[in-house]
């Protein structure tokens, strides 16, 4: 194979963004060859111009049109599409979250692995932002032990008209959850990339707080790790104008990424030893305070779908294997389970007690959605967070 015919399933915001930059030739070694959507006129303008259109994603699959798929649909879709498409001899890139839940998740990489011949990737483009990349580097070379971790993310402002977009949108049937499952899971997926999984979490989730909605719209939580190091996670899609604040304490410093900022205060020696040794009681660590520049990455998605081609053809290693999207599916789900239970949980999650009080919310929502239409608008100005 010389170049990967890739198809997508799923044509609403973000499926018609890789769409694009497919089309413009941004891929090397890649050709949009199909697309499927089971609403019609999203695929008028591909049938328009020769691409092979599939109402139907199994159909995409079987059609011998595709080499790759990239599963793009509401969420409880991604993995039997996903399972599909491995099982029938495609490799899969699976937009985010890899799974709805972790028991499905779990079902998704399992099936990866018994198909090693497949490339199973993430669509989690973040990691190849160079600011993240920076903080990764600051983590392991200067920031010493972690010590807390505080990410307040509440500029995901979204109207009424957003959620009343598309019947799936923050419902329980459709999407599994509210800002946790959607709107955050890059930034848990940044988490426990650069700071790994907490050991516990309590969550305290409002649902509908803002919106008229069955899912949670605003959340505080708690997180903590083995070594004892504590974390706060607040996002919300009802404030204006929002915070996007992420402060990583160690104990040689601080990291701080705001407003495309990112900070670095270098303490001279570290502060747990500093601690112990000093003779004065209200002595200091000397400290000194140096902005981190970092360059701007234009359209991480390309790069992470170019390192998917690439691996499909070359066996370049991926940069968001498929199973590290488990991570983050665990985070959003504990964090919304832990609020329901009114306890802490401790980590790893039983997936099968998160499914199970999913399908009794699945199965006691009542709420009937009022669909509208909504006016086209820019999905791209809300990736780099």
């Amino acid at each position: 194979m010389s170049k990967v015919r890739l198809g997508i399933v799923g044509l609403g915001n973000i499926g018609k963004f890789h769409t694009g930059y497919l089309l413009e030739g941004k891929i090397a070694r890649c050709e949009l060859t199909a697309v499927s959507d089971a609403h019609a006129p999203n695929l008028e303008p591909f049938a328009a111009r020769g691409i092979a259109t599939f109402a139907r994603g199994e159909d995409l699959i079987h059609s011998g049109q595709i080499d790759a798929l990239v599963v793009a649909t509401p969420h409880f879709l991604h993995t039997a599409l996903g399972i599909e498409a491995i099982e029938s001899g495609l490799h899969a890139m699976i937009e985010k979250p890899i799974s709805a839940h972790k028991a499905d998740a779990e079902r998704l990489c399992a099936v990866a692995r018994a198909h090693p011949r497949q490339v199973f990737a993430g669509m989690f483009q973040l990691r190849v932002e160079p600011r993240y990349l920076e903080i990764r580097r600051l983590i392991a070379e200067e920031l010493g032990r972690l010590v807390r971790v505080n990410w307040i993310i509440t500029d995901w402002f979204r109207t009424a008209a957003y959620y009343a977009s598309s019947g799936w949108r923050a419902t329980w049937k459709g999407e599994g959850g509210g800002v946790l499952l959607n709107q955050c899971l890059h930034q848990l997926d940044m988490l426990q990339w650069l700071c790994g999984m907490p050991a516990k979490a309590r969550g305290f989730c409002q649902l509908g707080q803002f919106h008229d909605i069955e899912v949670e719209d605003s959340v505080t939580c708690y997180l903590e790790w083995s070594n004892g190091a504590t974390g706060v996670f607040i996002s919300s899609t009802g404030e204006a104008p929002g915070t996007n604040r992420f402060e990583i304490i160690g104990t040689r410093g601080k990291v701080v990424l705001e407003n495309d900022r990112l900070t670095f205060t270098r303490n001279a020696a570290d502060m747990i030893e500093f601690s112990q040794t000093a003779t004065s009681g209200f002595a200091k660590p000397e400290s000194e305070l140096v902005e981190i520049a970092f360059a701007s990455e234009a359209n991480a998605h390309a790069v992470l779908m170019q390192n998917f081609v690439d691996a499909i053809l070359d066996g370049t290693p991926l940069v968001a294997p498929g199973e590290a999207g488990l991570g983050s599916v665990e985070l959003a789900n504990v964090l919304l389970y832990s609020s329901l239970l009114g306890q802490t949980v401790e980590l790893p999650l039983d997936g099968t007690a998160w499914e199970t009080k999913l399908n009794e919310l699945i199965a006691s929502s009542t709420r009937v959605k009022k669909v509208i239409a909504v006016q086209a608008e820019d999905i791209a100005k809300s990736f780099r967070k």
